[in-house]
């Protein structure tokens, strides 16, 4: 039987996180047909941040997934920058959408990492987060005087970034650029830890977690949803969220949407060679470079994006793609050891606009999605979490119509 998504290998290798204990999130099979106010089919990191904010307003979710509660899907390959910034310059993105539609969505990211860091602090989740600066450095995408115009833009909506120059840059962070953009405000943390810590508080919560189940089918109408599963039983519900991230619903319209692998590694422990601030890195590049350090001061490093998600292909490029990151570590901090302890590749999404889509799905009604893609994925999957949790209680929120389905 046909599931009800694309069903991806989303990551191959070895990710960093794979050297940190976490916990195993309970689990139990349905063993008949059941009912549910809302059920949520994914349970990685966008499930996780859903569940916990419908919790939170009174409502006990049902939660699916193919996978048990020990495999994540793309959470586990996820690098965890935590940025209020788009992929998408806000320079860029103005001229595409408009300055009040651009700066609102950059104003809707920073209050999403802002919450995320909030939440889990509130709700005493361990997943080594912390706030950060970043450095957005200049590249093939803007050069000193693009980002010379990014700042000035940024400032204009009252984000904290400025411009340094590139005396500045070396002088401050030992990085030899033309300029760069210091942001403050932006936090890193364990994506696995930090899908447990949600997933189990809303277990607390009185959430239900039923895994592995693979939904095969979905029914709509205007009184209801029916899934149902490949083991035979069905579930009803009042509403539907499918979190299931790069494993893309085939009921839902791509609008622009496409897979595309990319590329991780991480270095020995070397703490005295980490950067000042433990700033995110990132560049203004396609494909861009982007570094970060773990908790225990390991360097993370990936990027090298490509438009294709075969895992053959994938799998093919990951020894060359690993040596190239290695190249590029070791060019823009000659004094670290650059060799790969951990390298992985997985599937991510991208957008042109770098937009994530969340919304009702046209034509299924009570049927809602999440395609929150880029850079940003888990940022955006907290913007999501208030956005659907306010959709799904009939509360109007005036930024819902930025991010929903045309």
């Amino acid at each position: 039987m046909m599931g009800l998504t694309h069903k991806r290998d989303l990551r191959t290798g070895e990710a960093i996180w794979s050297a940190y204990r976490h916990p195993r999130i309970p689990a139990s099979r349905l063993q008949k047909a059941t009912r549910a106010d809302v059920v949520i089919v994914g349970a990685g990191i966008t499930g996780a941040l859903v569940s916990q904010a419908l919790t939170a307003a009174g409502i006990r979710p049902l939660i699916l997934d193919r996978r048990d509660g020990a495999r994540l899907g793309s959470t586990a390959a996820s690098t965890a920058l935590l940025q209020f910034e788009l992929d998408s310059p806000l320079i860029k993105l103005s001229r595409k959408m408009g300055w009040r539609s651009a700066g609102q969505i950059w104003k809707c990211s920073q209050a999403a990492v802002n919450a995320l860091r909030t939440e889990t602090q509130r709700l005493g989740i361990a997943a080594h987060l912390h706030s950060r600066p970043s450095l957005y450095l200049a590249g093939d995408l803007l050069d000193a005087s693009g980002l010379r115009r990014e700042a000035r833009a940024r400032q204009r909506l009252g984000l904290p970034s400025e411009l340094l120059e590139r005396a500045a840059l070396r002088e401050h962070f030992g990085i030899n650029r033309s300029a760069a953009i210091l942001s403050h405000g932006n936090a890193e943390a364990d994506p696995v830890a930090l899908t447990a810590g949600f997933l189990k508080s809303a277990l607390r919560a009185g959430a239900r977690f039923h895994a592995p189940h693979e939904v095969t089918d979905l029914h709509a109408t205007r009184s209801g949803v029916t899934l149902l599963t490949a083991d035979d039983i069905e579930v009803h519900a009042r509403r539907v969220v499918l979190c299931t991230g790069y494993e893309l619903p085939k009921i839902v319209p791509r609008q622009g949407n496409r897979i595309i692998s990319t590329w991780a590694i991480a270095t020995r422990v070397q703490p005295h060679n980490i950067w000042p601030e433990r700033a995110l890195i990132w560049e203004a590049s396609e494909p861009y470079l982007y570094l970060r350090a773990s908790f225990d001061g390991r360097i993370i490093c990936g990027g090298e994006d490509e438009d294709f998600s075969d895992v053959a292909r994938r799998s093919a490029r990951s020894a060359a793609k690993s040596a190239r990151l290695e190249h590029k570590l070791g060019k823009l901090f000659p004094h670290v050891d650059a060799r790969a302890a951990f390298a992985w590749t997985g599937c991510f999404g991208a957008h042109a606009n770098g937009v994530p889509t969340i919304g009702e799905i046209p034509g299924q009604p009570r049927c809602y999605a999440v395609l929150g893609y880029g850079g940003n994925g888990i940022t955006f999957s907290m913007l999501a979490a208030r956005l659907l949790s306010e959709a799904i209680r009939g509360k109007r929120n005036p930024d819902a119509h930025l991010f929903s389905f045309p």
